[in-house]
C-alpha cells in the first residue's frame, strides 16, 4: 500500500478509533496518545502487506494498545486523591463520537465499565456500540467466538446489576427542570424528591481543587451537598448548558472575560428519578470542554 493511501486510511478511520479507545479508557487524552501510538504499527505493515480490511485491523490494534494502556490507568487511579470520574467530552458535533451508536457513552455507563475486565469492556464497547458480531469480536480479542460470547455476557451482566430501567426523553426533562429549578431554589424538599432514595454524588477534584474525598450517598445528604456546593463554589460563576457524552449537562465557569472552568455537572437519570450526581472539578479534565462549549454557546448565561 502506497504511503498516502496508508495515511488517509489511517486519517478516515481516527474518529472511530478514538471513539473506541476512549470507552475504553475514560479519558481522551490518553484515548489520542493511545491512536497515535498506533499510527506507526498501521504504517510498517502497510508498507509491505496488502490489507484487505483496514478498518478491522486498525481496530484491532488499537483495542489491544488500549487494554495495556488500561492496565498502567488502573494503577495511577489507585493512587488518585478522591473519587474517580471520566473525563467529559462534548458531542455536540457527533452524538455517538466516532461509533455506530452512541452507546456505553454517558458518563454513567464509563465509570460502571470500570467495574469490569479489560476483557470484558472490550466485548461489550465493540459489541454495543460498533454493533460488532461475535466472529469479528473473536478476531480482535485473539479468543474463540464462544468465548467472545462468554465476555459480552459476563459484561453485561455486571453492568445490568447496577444498570436500572432507563428514564424516557420526555421523564429525563422532566427530571432535568425539576432538579435544576429545586438547585436555583435552594429547596432542600424539591432537590431530595426529585432523587431516587439511594442517589450518589461523586465529585472528582484530583487532588488538584476541593471535591469530597469520598461519595455521597442517600437522597437527602445529596441534597444536601448539592446545595452546600453551590452555596461554596456559586457565587460568581455562570453555568452553560453543553451536550456532553450524550446528555445534557451544566459547565460551570467563572463570570469573567476570560472564563476559567470550574465544574461540570452531569446527571445519572433513572425511570424513578435521579439516581446520580456526578461533579468534575479536576481541571484537566474541562478544559478541552470549556473551549467548545464556550465557541459554541451563545444563549444566555444560567445558574445551576
Amino acid at each position: 500500500m502506497h504511503a498516502n493511501e496508508a495515511a488517509a486510511r489511517f486519517e478516515a478511520a481516527r474518529p472511530r478509533l478514538t471513539g473506541l479507545a476512549y470507552r475504553l479508557l475514560g479519558s481522551w487524552a490518553e484515548a489520542e496518545d493511545v491512536v497515535q501510538d498506533a499510527w506507526p504499527r498501521w504504517a510498517s505493515t502497510a508498507a509491505t502487506n496488502d490489507i484487505d480490511n483496514a478498518d478491522a485491523y486498525l481496530t484491532t490494534i488499537v483495542t489491544r494498545l488500549a487494554l495495556t494502556a488500561l492496565d498502567s490507568a488502573r494503577v495511577r487511579r489507585e493512587l488518585y486523591v478522591g473519587p474517580w470520574l471520566p473525563e467529559p467530552v462534548s458531542t455536540l458535533d457527533d452524538p455517538t463520537l466516532g461509533a455506530e451508536r452512541a452507546e456505553a457513552l454517558d458518563l454513567a455507563t464509563l465509570l460502571l465499565l470500570e467495574r469490569l475486565s479489560g476483557p470484558e469492556r472490550a466485548a461489550v464497547v465493540l459489541r454495543e456500540a460498533f454493533a460488532y458480531d461475535y466472529a469479528s469480536l473473536a478476531e480482535v480479542l485473539g479468543t474463540s467466538e464462544a468465548a467472545a460470547r462468554q465476555l459480552v455476557s459476563r459484561g453485561r451482566r455486571a453492568l445490568d446489576g447496577h444498570r436500572r430501567e432507563q428514564a424516557s426523553p420526555a421523564e429525563r426533562d422532566r427530571l432535568l427542570a425539576a432538579f435544576v429549578a429545586a438547585a436555583q431554589g435552594g429547596d432542600l424538599a424539591a432537590l431530595e424528591a426529585v432523587l431516587v432514595p439511594d442517589a450518589v454524588a461523586i465529585s472528582d477534584g484530583g487532588g488538584v481543587v476541593s471535591a469530597a474525598r469520598r461519595p455521597v450517598r442517600g437522597a437527602e445528604q445529596v441534597a444536601r451537598f448539592v446545595l452546600g456546593v453551590l452555596e461554596k463554589f456559586g457565587r460568581g460563576v455562570r453555568s452553560i448548558p453543553v451536550i456532553a457524552n450524550g446528555d445534557t449537562a451544566f459547565l460551570a465557569v467563572t463570570d469573567e472575560a476570560r472564563p476559567k472552568p470550574v465544574a461540570l455537572w452531569s446527571l445519572d437519570f433513572g425511570a424513578d428519578g435521579v439516581r446520580g450526581v456526578h461533579i468534575v472539578r479536576a481541571p484537566a479534565k474541562l478544559a478541552r470542554l470549556t473551549a467548545s462549549a464556550l465557541s459554541q454557546n451563545d444563549g444566555p448565561p444560567g445558574r445551576l
